[in-house]
């Protein structure tokens, strides 16, 4: 019996298919109920007792061989006559679908490619961060409330390492490490201890951006940031800046654009002013430039930051900030066309 099964499993292993019909063949040949490795299963029970173990063991060694050669020959192409690739050209091709970037990713990579234009480059820093360079790098006081324990995720019980709450912190590390020129675009995720809801999350995206150089002067950052607006919003859309107050910038102004819903005729969406605030800017505080190491008597510079979650609900009239974590793909599959 032993010669027999080396005779099958030679014939299994020089086996070569002319045409598909031939595997099937094969397969009823060797593997069906009638076949003849079924067959010497049948005839097993007539083995000597002392050869049965060597006997099963090659039997089933024979089955699994049959087995991978008949797998091996449905995977590969068939093959005509000719010895030709049979393929039908006129057959549809499997059904596709279309894949689409997440829309926090289609507006993050937007904002870059405005700020790159005018010579910003992206730099990345750690979402794991130490409190000087996420506070006091930035000038925020040791009593200022962003410290407090319901503001920042800290992860040391000497709330000296952190989850970053602003991109912020990367400026500080090239302002630390750099020496002028800098012009920098930070992205990334930042983490504060906020409760859930339609307007806020305890996960979001911002982008800041930092120039740093000689004579660099608040026109400058105003020019820079109403060229941004049109470019996001339209040609049409206008802009304005308001006092406003950051610890890392003095002076500190908040930016606001025209309401591209309603033209700036007041709607629900801006509560009647028909203005949207989009981010916050101002002049790098001296006394950031003396804690980086930075001569403020002949560098000045200009920071600005936005959260992308708050820009991609404006531009596409979103109103629920949920939604861009919930993955639901009828969501998803509404900006399949934006990439």
């Amino acid at each position: 019996m032993i010669n027999r099964i080396k005779g099958i499993l030679a014939a299994v292993e020089n086996f070569q298919p002319k045409n598909i019909e031939e595997i099937e063949e094969f397969r009823l040949k060797y593997l069906s109920k009638k076949g003849l490795i079924p067959a010497l299963f049948d005839d097993f029970r007539d083995v000597p007792v002392d050869q049965k173990k060597q006997i099963g063991a090659e039997i089933n060694i024979l089955k699994q061989k049959a087995i991978e050669k008949l797998n091996e020959l449905k995977d590969s192409m068939s093959v005509t006559q000719e010895g030709k690739i049979d393929i039908d050209l006129t057959r549809p091709g499997d059904p596709i679908k279309i894949g689409s970037r997440h829309p926090l990713s289609i507006v993050r990579n937007e904002i870059i490619g405005i700020f790159t234009k005018l010579g910003f480059c992206v730099a990345d820093g750690p979402e794991i961060e130490d409190d000087k360079h996420n506070f006091s790098l930035l000038n925020f006081p040791q009593n200022h409330p962003a410290r407090d324990m319901q503001d920042t995720f800290f992860i040391s019980p000497d709330m000296n390492v952190l989850l970053r709450t602003h991109t912020s912190s990367v400026q500080a590390h090239e302002m630390s490490e750099l020496k002028p020129p800098i012009r920098s675009l930070s992205p990334g995720r930042v983490y504060r201890n906020e409760a859930i809801s339609a307007r806020a999350h305890c996960l979001f995206h911002q982008v800041e951006g930092l120039y740093v150089d000689k004579d660099v002067s608040f026109a400058d950052m105003k020019q820079t940031l109403d060229y941004f607006a049109k470019e996001m919003f339209g040609e049409k859309t206008k802009t304005r800046l308001r006092p406003s107050y950051f610890p890392f910038t003095e002076p500190s102004a908040e930016m606001d654009v025209s309401c591209s819903l309603c033209g700036g005729k007041g709607c629900n969406v801006c509560k009647g002013t028909g203005w949207l605030e989009i981010l916050g800017c101002g002049m790098v505080d001296p006394n950031v430039f003396i804690a980086t190491g930075i001569d403020p008597k002949i560098y000045s510079g200009f920071a600005f930051g936005m959260g992308i979650e708050r820009i991609t609900m404006l531009k596409y009239g979103i109103k629920d900030l949920r939604l861009f974590f919930e993955n639901d793909i009828r969501f998803l599959n509404q900006f399949t066309a934006a990439i």
